[in-house]
């Protein structure tokens, strides 16, 4: 017990340092993006055009990656693989520490596109396969929830200094950090490589070849890698395991759908509509996190076992649907910071889905399991800026159809209603769950 405690205990330092490096450039990004392509204006429909191409260009890459990298891990391990993405994300970074001039914005833009494809999303992936290798069934949720609330920390942090940061040395720093979570987790962190021979669980995908050892098992760590690779079919195969990794599926691409449409929107909405700018964004996004990570870290686990994992799903979903309707309408600035309150419950969502995914599967599959999850939310993240990103334009343009300049915001609140009402059907259909293909294997 003591050394999964440490061992955990690297894994949250590891998050929280990756982070906060991804975090803190988030305040600053909007401004030298205007700067650099709309100097001197307040709306820039390059900027979103821009920003939601290289979205749906990301989004196309790690869905392809995604299942891939989560795969490898079940064979090669979890650090091994948690290296390749946290490098890669220092490149961009380093490219705007130098200078955030437009030539140098171009060369971010071209490298943060290219290596997001590899890097974004994994990293949480991966740490997900790592806590559950690590916590029973029971703890999950709770122990997703203290995962997320310490990104929401890392967020909080990261925001607070982008404060007080210009943004050059705001890309200085995010570079340092990121180098620094690279070491720190090459020296502390250990290796986790699910028993591929657990007798206990069942896997659902189908049994690939290996190399057959002398005691009859199959090593499958010594397989050519492009064997190792999910087909399409085994990734469908394992969405329809059950009726509830389907719905949760389901669930989990509306509200990719809808974030991915909140992250290419919000900021320039609020931007042209009440003239924030990067401190304004930073204190929004402060007081956002810090409800965040109270609510992740001490009242989630409070409510897991009273309430269960799936109703803490649909409660953040119908609160999430209600803060974007409350944004679509403000009529001042005060509204979007009234609304942060209500993070309280909206981070809900993610770690009570990725809980309930999680217990879909068995120990061999986690990593499976959780990027095949992150490859259906980046197909949701490459379809949202395609709609989005060309709504928000029209609508905070002077060739809007009618005056409605929060219109996007509310079809996204639409998108997340959708969720919602999926949400309440998981668990709800007789299912031919992992527990029932586990017992049908062992009857043959």
């Amino acid at each position: 017990m003591e050394k999964k405690v440490k061992a955990l205990s690297h894994l949250y330092v590891t998050v929280f340092l990756s982070g906060f490096a991804s975090f803190i450039v988030v305040p600053a990004i909007t401004d030298v993006t205007m700067s650099a392509l709309c100097p001197g204006t307040d709306e820039c429909s390059l900027a979103i055009y821009l920003s939601g191409f290289q979205q749906a260009v990301i989004g196309v890459g790690t869905a392809l990656m995604m299942p891939l990298i989560g795969n490898l891990s079940d064979q090669y391990g979890r650090k091994s693989l948690l290296t390749l993405p946290m490098t890669l994300s220092i490149i961009p970074f380093a490219v705007l520490a130098c200078s955030t001039t437009t030539n140098y914005f171009y060369a971010y833009y071209t490298l943060r596109t290219l290596t997001a494809m590899i890097s974004e999303g994994s990293i949480n992936c991966l740490a997900l396969a790592y806590l559950a290798d690590n916590i029973s069934d029971t703890q999950r949720a709770s122990a997703f929830g203290i995962l997320a609330g310490i990104s929401s920390g890392a967020f909080v942090f990261a925001t607070l200094a982008a404060r007080f940061l210009s943004a050059g040395s705001t890309f200085q720093v995010a570079t340092f950090v990121s180098m620094l979570a690279v070491v720190y987790m090459r020296i502390f962190l250990e290796e986790s490589i699910p028993d591929q021979n657990d007798g206990m669980t069942q896997p659902i995908l189908k049994e690939t070849e290996g190399v057959i050892q002398k005691d009859g098992n199959v090593d499958t760590r010594k397989m050519p890698v492009f064997k190792t690779i999910p087909s399409l079919k085994d990734i469908i195969r394992l969405i329809k395991s059950s009726p509830s990794f389907s719905q949760a599926a389901i669930v989990a691409f509306f509200q990719s759908l809808a974030e991915g449409g909140m992250i290419c929107s919000i900021m320039y909405y609020l931007k042209a509509r009440f003239h924030f700018n990067k401190n304004q964004f930073a204190d929004l996004m402060l007081i956002a996190g810090i409800i965040s990570t109270v609510s992740q870290l001490f009242i989630m686990p409070l409510l897991v076992s009273p309430i269960g994992d799936g109703r803490l799903l649909s409660i953040g979903l119908l609160v999430s649907c209600l803060n974007s309707i409350f944004n679509s309408l403000a009529w001042s600035a005060w509204v979007p910071y009234a609304t942060t309150a209500l993070s309280i419950v909206m981070v809900f969502t993610t770690p009570s889905l990725r809980s309930i995914i999680s217990k879909q599967v068995g120990t061999t599959e986690q990593g499976k399991a959780q990027g095949c999850i992150s490859g259906v939310t980046s197909l949701a993240n490459i379809i949202a800026p395609l709609i989005f990103s060309p709504l928000t334009a029209l609508f905070l343009s002077e060739e809007a159809p009618f005056h409605f300049p929060g219109f996007s915001i509310l079809c996204i609140a639409i998108t997340l209603m959708i969720a919602f009402i999926q949400s309440l059907t998981i668990g709800k259909t007789p299912s031919n769950s992992r527990d029932e293909n586990c017992s049908n294997s062992m009857e043959v």
